[in-house]
């Protein structure tokens, strides 16, 4: 029987960084996943990163995570999104080598020390004395541990479904997960069921590019890495084409062919990621959707239609994608399917991913009750950190709404649960005038540091980059503009460049095309953080206000052992919810769905009354 500090079951997107960040903080570590062949893959769209994605992506990497090295060793085309909104929502996004990248990430778990990979299934977690223990395989190999890191992703109790045909099978005909759902039940956890889908894969050779618009990536490429310093180079490019009515037609006539409408789906589906035919129900005033053709790699011939997931039958897929410009000919080297999985509530979970009935077991990814690679990483890093920290008995590891988007997501998920497919937007960020990713490595990298995660060479650069923004932010607050700036944007003589660079009209870069002075000299990165904060100094001035206000509430810290069903002035709904998710301040109880502000006013008088109390007066 093998010992270990810590197993992590799975070795998808969030397993990969959960395990990498165990064994990094010193911990004996054994990632047991069902297909080796399989670490890290991509069964969906092959891309990291886009909007509030990439915020996510950055803030992994900032805090010693894997996922933005990967996409920069491996990427194919990049670009920046929302560039004609303001910096806060700005994204990166990549398209990824699938294949690269995956192998890529294998050679980081195999060369990580203190990592053990194995080929298997766990059958069920072990407890003693009301803490994990240990877990047992299929096969009756029985493992010892002090912590469980759970990264199931979709492979539990799964089902592919096409048109009126399912079988059992994980994504991509991999094996599926059949035993571990029942051990979840048995140790207390509330289960459910959501469902996903893909779209079909394209031979590239059968595709009429001439008849598409080409989408290329950005130059320069910005990197997701902020240790990534050496120029990178687009090598392939995108295509857009659109639905037209005679696809919405095709998929109206044989809507009763659908899963989800003919009753065979029991999952939930994500509402933000839709499938091609409840786009064509819920926006039917739309004469046509975009399809982004997308590379799945440079080795490969397989081209992902994005914006076409279905769960359609094979006869009717055909019919859709020969009535789409440019892909009247394409030959289908792989079905669309829809995926229906098991996966558990995450408000069974704590502010630290560990499940407030038994200790010793985190929860990441998928299994959470989320969608998306990214959000499975920033879980799986998150988890990994604080099952490292409790066998280590130190204080678990915790981010707030105000200091990260990894904040904002365990917040979502932990206090207002799921009740289908979760996805990160811009929008859940309250703060995201200040959670920008351009900036995650000055908010996180400390942190990251101080538990081992992030190297000496992150927390330099980061230093320096804080540095030489400030230096520059006094330069452009002090130093006049010249008078080829002043005559350029018709300003009074001896304005400071500050008060120009704060017009809409005005940018860094112009002003140091016309002034060459010394804001020219700093290095890009200070040059767009100082713009940022010169720019919109007003606006990220206010949200630190904001955040002032959110963390005085979160100050005010639940007591653990208060009875909520005793206090008759609270509505029974609120004792109800509050019972069940025992929030740790009264910030976190006034985000629970059906608590209210009298419930809080409630509360406040009680944290009060016990204030008093405590102190004697």
């Amino acid at each position: 029987m093998e010992a270990y500090d810590v197993l992590v079951i799975g070795g998808g997107h969030a397993g990969c960084e959960a395990a990498l960040c165990c064994a990094r903080m010193g911990l004996e570590t054994l990632m047991v996943t069902l297909n080796l062949d399989a670490v890290a893959l991509m069964p969906c769209n092959p891309a990291i990163g886009g909007t509030a994605k990439g915020h996510l992506v950055r803030e992994v990497d900032a805090l010693g995570g894997e996922m933005g090295l990967a996409i920069d060793d491996t990427f194919i085309q990049s670009r920046m999104l929302n560039t004609g909104k303001g910096p806060a929502v700005y994204s990166l996004r990549a398209q990824a080598d699938k294949l690269r990248y995956r192998l890529r990430m294998r050679r980081a778990l195999d060369h990580q020390d203190r990592l053990t990979l194995r080929q298997g299934e766990i059958r069920s977690v072990l407890t003693q004395n009301g803490r994990v223990c240990g877990a047992e395989t299929v096969t009756g190999e029985r493992i010892l541990c002090r912590a469980v890191v759970a990264c199931c992703g979709v492979y539990l109790n799964s089902r592919i479904l096409i048109g009126d045909v399912s079988w059992q099978s994980g994504p991509q005909g991999l094996t599926r997960s059949d035993a571990f759902t029942q051990s979840l039940v048995d140790l207390g956890f509330p289960v459910r069921r959501f469902k996903t889908g893909t779209p079909a894969r394209l031979d590239g050779r059968t595709i009429d590019f001439s008849r598409l618009e080409i989408q290329l990536g950005d130059e320069p490429v910005t990197p997701f890495s902020f240790l990534t310093d050496r120029p990178l180079q687009n090598q392939a490019a995108c295509y857009l084409t659109y639905t037209t009515p005679e696809t919405h037609k095709i998929i109206r006539d044989n809507l009763h062919l659908a899963p989800s409408y003919s009753g065979r789906v029991h999952g939930v589906g994500a509402r933000y990621c839709p499938s091609i035919e409840d786009k064509v129900v819920r926006f039917a005033d739309k004469e046509r959707h975009p399809v982004f053709l997308e590379p799945e790699g440079l080795d490969t011939i397989e081209w992902y239609a994005q914006g076409l997931s279905t769960g359609m039958p094979e006869t009717v897929q055909r019919q859709i994608y020969k009535s789409i410009p440019g892909l009247e000919r394409a030959k289908l080297m792989r079905l669309a399917y829809a995926i229906e999985y098991d996966c558990i509530d995450p408000t069974s979970l704590d502010g630290h991913f560990m499940a407030r009935h038994l200790p010793g077991f985190f929860g990441a990814g998928q299994l959470n009750g989320t969608s998306g690679y990214e959000e499975a990483a920033a879980q799986g890093l998150f988890a990994g950190i604080n099952a490292a920290r409790y066998v280590k008995e130190e204080e678990p590891f915790t981010l707030t709404r105000s200091q990260a988007y990894i904040g904002v997501l365990v917040d979502d998920l932990v206090t207002k649960g799921a009740d289908e497919p979760y996805r990160m937007m811009t929008s859940r960020a309250e703060y995201r005038l200040l959670l920008r990713q351009d900036n995650a490595d000055l908010r996180l990298t400390r942190l990251g540091y101080d538990m081992g995660l992030a190297g000496e060479d992150r927390l330099r650069r980061m230093e320096k980059k804080a540095e030489n923004t400030e230096k520059l932010k006094e330069y452009l607050e002090t130093e006049p503009a010249g008078e080829a700036v002043c005559r350029a944007f018709d300003a009074r003589r001896g304005a400071r460049l500050a008060d120009i660079l704060r017009r809409p009209d005005a940018t860094l870069s112009a002003l140091c095309a016309l002034d060459g002075g010394a804001a020219c000299d700093y290095p890009a990165d200070a040059r767009e953080q100082a713009e940022i904060a010169v720019k919109y100094q007003g606006y990220l001035e206010r949200q630190e206000r904001q955040i002032a206000q959110f963390e005085r509430m979160e100050k005010w810290r639940m007591p653990e052992d208060i009875d909520y069903m005793a206090m008759s002035a609270l509505r029974i709904e609120a004792r109800q919810k509050l019972s069940a998710r025992r929030p740790a301040s009264l910030g976190q109880a006034l985000r629970i769905p059906g608590v209210s502000p009298g419930d809080g006013a409630v509360l406040m008088v009680e944290l009060e009354k016990r204030s008093r109390e405590k102190s004697g007066t």
